[in-house]
């Protein structure tokens, strides 16, 4: 039995310490292909010879630059009865004429200008409702205007929507990330967002847990206008997980599936944004309960940071500029920053990028805690001119 004043016990306790790691790297690398493999939506969907009109409702807000892709991307869908209405929620930019350059005057294409919200609405709640106001649609399609939908992305949702009998049906999708910062950051925080997920109690209507990804809402209008639509969640900052719990509670059917090449979506351009964008919304998505966000952080710090701090330390003690432990712990801390470096590989193998973003793995977790931590001590956040206290729209 080894007292606690044995020096051994130390060498106990950090094998058992690097070996609970080494075990959760390497379960971790190894189960990324499984993730999600029972709720995938592909192009190889079945689609019945009849769909029901479906309405694209898109709000845009100073989107110059973005909206004009989105608008063809949805305009050249497969699904053979459709309308695109386009909410130009009060740009001060050239966001409505490029839309409007961009359908080419299509008749599907409907360009609606957005109003001042009222009072207790956040302003893209109030853009949907009001793009909701004007659809025909048996079917609505919310998605945001810096989204690509491929082809045949909005058929095959729709189809799997009648299969499945579902009233709300959302997508992860591909993520754009064509700066270094939008490599490094976004999917560290957006896998660790997916695998937060519990998608097999998300997709059982007998349990409550509720989840929707605001770039692709997909709801039947029946269900949704039970709900009052958007006016349930009208002052939300995170609109789109609320608008899932709120068709759960009312035991209407939701779906979440994962759908690689359905739609491709680039978040923010700059670090900036990436602060900020994420800030507003991460503690939100937490539900707001401090345990779970610092439970977040001690995983991020001990499981991911510290190994290669721990790392750096032995290395530094082998060249001789300090004394430390042996190399063969050097070498096991090794082993476990190249589990971490596996996972992310297989992560952006999965997402069809080259990998080598895998290097940039513990700069982009220093900077998730760093925005996880701002955005729980951030009583207020703004985005897009507009002012949210404690996830509650501020005004307009």
């Amino acid at each position: 039995m080894i007292a606690w004043s044995d020096p051994g016990l130390s060498v106990v306790l950090a094998g058992s310490f690097l070996g609970l790691l080494t075990l959760t790297w390497a379960g971790l690398a190894a189960g990324v292909g499984r993730w999600g493999r029972g709720y995938r939506l592909s192009e190889s969907e079945a689609v019945p010879e009849k769909l029901p009109l479906l309405s694209i409702c898109i709000p845009a807000r100073n989107e110059q630059g973005k909206i004009g892709d989105a608008v063809r991307s949805a305009l050249e869908q497969d699904h053979p009865n459709l309308e695109l209405i386009v909410v130009d929620d009060r740009s001060t930019d050239q966001t409505r004429q490029e839309a409007l350059d961009a359908g080419g005057g299509d008749p599907r294409l409907r360009v609606i200008a957005g109003t001042e919200p009222p009072a207790g609405w956040a302003g893209k709640p109030w853009a949907c409702q009001r793009a909701a106001s004007e659809a025909r649609g048996v079917q609505l399609l919310f998605v945001d205007a810096d989204l690509r939908l491929a082809p045949w992305a909005a058929s095959r949702a729709c189809a799997r929507m009648e299969r499945d009998q579902l009233q709300l049906l959302s997508l992860f999708g591909d993520w754009a990330l064509e700066s270094f910062w939008e490599g490094a950051v976004i999917p560290v925080i957006g896998w660790f967002i997916r695998g937060a997920v519990d998608l097999e109690a998300v997709n059982d209507p007998g349990r409550p847990e509720a989840f929707a990804n605001g770039q692709f809402i997909l709801v039947n209008r029946e269900g949704y206008d039970s709900l009052g639509g958007h006016e349930a969640v009208r002052a939300e900052v995170l609109e789109d997980v609320r608008l899932a719990k709120a068709f759960k509670q009312r035991a209407l059917a939701t779906g979440l599936f994962h759908a690689p090449g359905a739609f491709r979506v680039r978040l923010y351009t700059a670090l900036s944004e990436i602060v900020s964008g994420y800030g507003k919304n991460l503690y939100e998505g937490m539900d707001r309960r401090p345990g779970v966000a610092i439970g977040a952080l001690m995983f991020i710090g001990v499981s991911t940071l510290l190994p290669y701090g721990l790392l750096a330390a032995s290395v530094a003690s082998q060249l001789g500029l300090w004394a430390g432990p042996g190399w063969e712990w050097t070498l096991w801390l090794a082993l476990i920053a190249i589990l971490i470096h596996v996972f992310r590989f297989r992560l952006e193998r999965q997402d069809g990028r080259s990998g080598w973003h895998a290097l940039t793995h513990p700069l982009g977790n220093l900077l998730f805690a760093w925005i996880l931590l701002r955005s729980l001590f951030g009583v207020e956040a703004e985005w897009k001119g507009r002012r949210f206290v404690d996830g509650k729209a501020q005004g307009s």
